[in-house]
């Protein structure tokens, strides 16, 4: 084998630092190309601000240009080796956009339609946005490969989030008359957090772009930043470390390092297929009278598409899911919009494990076929955790169905027949655990009523879903560590499984931790807000603690003080005061297994 020219090893040094300088300043060119394809497409301009941004966005192509050039040409064979299919196909967009420069516009072109596509502005920004975007993707994983903790860098994605939302809800071309900076604040961390809470009217605030804007943050906030992030540094690329990947690993709940890229791959094409056929449900079911034209019909069913998978509960209706067509009309799209939210709310570990299930179901009848296998099959296809949560789930659907239907058969229910009470009860039965969406205001329900509600927000959805609440796993395994006590049972066991000992004492945790954060939220604002009714403003409180989005119509009346609040709230739902706490405390050294073991006297 040849060994390597003296010239040729005292030369790589050098490249290497060119690219790392390159590599610096295109990520700067894409944050740069990022702001103003935001400035200018947000606010009205002048000729002159105009021409402007366009020389600058000219220059941010030519940065872009000489960092894929350089690497081509200088590190081809690092280049060849670190990039996949799809990279490469972002590059060559961007490097066709050159096409207009060495080669000026055709008098006669082969094909007419491709010259226009390639010659036009739109082609070159789509490559600019689709290369920015790939660029920051890349560093913001180069930043988890340096040990960051996941907790504090899911706080913190989100909280930059949170912010660059509230400034682009605030353009003028995303609002149809201003809006406070406190009102944008609250909706973008609404939005973000997926909690649906808003202080103003969404169909007649924000434009289709304001609400493009808020769509693009459900999926950010239901997903999260490190899942998509993670998609476009691994799949786009193979320039990962093992710590980026087991960092991912336990995101998305890959068992294995070799199915994380499918298992990544799974989860976001799940969301996208359930998005587009729920978007196409709501087209269909939604009455003419709402949406009388095709844009109107299509930007409704894609927003509340998103909004319902996502678990957001904010509508681009007038009067929301409470309008008065749909409830004389709309049984069809409650049922869809309820099927979304559940879609939603049930959990990325329970479809991974259903896929798991369903392959493996597949493969055990294919070998049945060819008579390959005729010996006892698998006991556990499913795991506890997918187990715990589907029966609970079932457990809290039915009570909440059943108890809807009975507590308000003679409140808001009344007057309706079997099909509109059960439409009614399933829909009703759904919402509260995350969905927030209503067709009835809360303030109408009966006190008993709201106690059921209360306690759906409290539980919430399954793991790792875009739900909120202490989640159904958390509470199911309180359920059976209750049972193991009662018992006397020394290990908390579920399908012939013992449940480990740190699951249990996390489940504890979060429930105590979310009964003292509840409270501490309803405390200061019945403080701070002592003219609204302590009933709503304890029911916004947990609705803005559990991501829920129901409101009584306290909302709207809340001051600026007590928006910040609620906004805190939200973002600790969100994020979970446990995985901040953990993510700030847990480097401490333990010392706990050096102390005698005592006993507390518990009743």
């Amino acid at each position: 084998m040849p060994r390597p020219s003296r010239s040729t090893s005292r030369s790589a040094p050098t490249l290497r630092r060119i690219a790392q300088i390159l590599e610096s300043i295109s990520f700067v060119a894409a944050l740069s190309c990022l702001v103003l394809l935001t400035v200018y497409v947000g606010f009205d301009h002048e000729q002159a601000h105009i021409k402007a941004m366009r020389l600058s966005l000219r220059a941010i192509q030519w940065i872009f240009i000489s960092n894929i050039l350089f690497n081509l040409v200088f590190r081809f064979r690092q280049t060849r080796h670190d990039t996949r299919w799809l990279k490469w196909i972002v590059d060559i967009f961007m490097l066709l956009t050159l096409l207009p420069v060495l080669y000026p516009h055709p008098e006669n072109p082969w094909i007419p339609w491709l010259e226009q596509l390639l010659y036009s502005r739109k082609f070159l920004y789509a490559a600019l946005t689709s290369y920015s975007v790939l660029d920051i993707s890349f560093m913001l994983m180069r930043l988890t490969g340096r040990r960051t903790n996941p907790s504090l860098l899911l706080a913190t994605s989100f909280l930059l989030f949170i912010t660059i939302g509230s400034l682009v809800l605030m353009m003028p071309r995303c609002t149809y008359h201003p809006i406070s900076f406190s009102d944008s604040f609250f909706v973008s961390t609404s939005a973000v957090c997926i909690c649906g809470l808003s202080p103003v009217n969404i169909a007649e605030t924000f434009t289709p772009l304001g609400q493009t804007a808020l769509m693009v943050m459900f999926e950010i906030g239901g997903l999260g930043l490190i899942t998509f992030t993670s998609f476009f540094a691994i799949f786009f690329s193979g320039r990962q470390s093992v710590y980026n990947q087991l960092l991912v690993r336990d995101i998305v709940y890959s068992k294995t390092m070799n199915a994380l890229v499918p298992t990544l791959l799974y989860i976001l094409v799940f969301t996208v297929c359930i998005q587009i056929a729920g978007a196409v449900a709501i087209y269909l079911t939604l009455p003419d009278a709402i949406a009388p034209t095709v844009n109107e019909r299509l930007r409704i069913a894609v927003f509340h598409s998103v909004s319902g998978f996502c678990n957001v509960g904010m509508s681009n209706i007038p009067d929301g899911m409470s309008n008065s067509i749909l409830m004389r009309t709309g049984n069809s799209l409650y049922v869809v919009m309820s099927i979304l939210v559940f879609a939603g709310s049930i959990g990325f570990p329970i479809l991974v494990n259903f896929k798991e299930g369903i392959v493996r179901r597949i493969r055990q009848v294919w070998r049945r076929i060819r008579h390959r296998n005729r010996g006892s099959e698998p006991l556990h296809i499913y795991d506890v955790n997918t187990k715990i949560t589907l029966i609970t789930t079932s457990i809290i659907f039915i009570i909440g169905f059943a108890g809807f239907w009975i507590l308000e058969s003679g409140n808001t229910l009344k007057g309706m027949d079997v099909t509109d009470c059960a439409v009614q009860s399933l829909f009703n039965a759904v919402m509260p655990r995350s969905g927030g969406f209503m067709t009835v205001s809360p303030a109408s329900f009966m006190s008993v009523t709201l106690l059921l509600v209360i306690a759906q927000m409290w539980i919430g959805g399954g793991s790792q879903s875009t739900a909120g609440g202490i989640k159904v796993n958390t509470f199911g395994t309180l359920f059976l560590n209750l049972r193991s006590v009662v018992t006397g049972t020394r290990n908390v066991t579920a399908f012939r499984r013992r449940i480990a000992y740190q699951s249990v004492r996390r489940a504890n945790a979060v429930t105590f931790l979310s009964i003292l954060t509840v409270m501490a939220f309803a405390v200061a604002l019945l403080l701070m807000e002592p003219d609204i009714p302590a009933k709503s403003i304890v029911f916004e409180t947990f609705s803005a603690t559990f991501n829920v989005g129901s409101s009584m119509g306290a909302t709207a009346e809340l001051s600026d003080a007590s928006k910040a609040v609620v906004c805190v709230a939200m973002f600790v739902g969100r994020v979970g005061l446990v995985s901040l706490l953990t993510g700030a405390l847990a480097m401490r050294r333990d010392a706990s297994g050096h102390y005698p073991e005592d006993d507390v006297i518990i009743s």
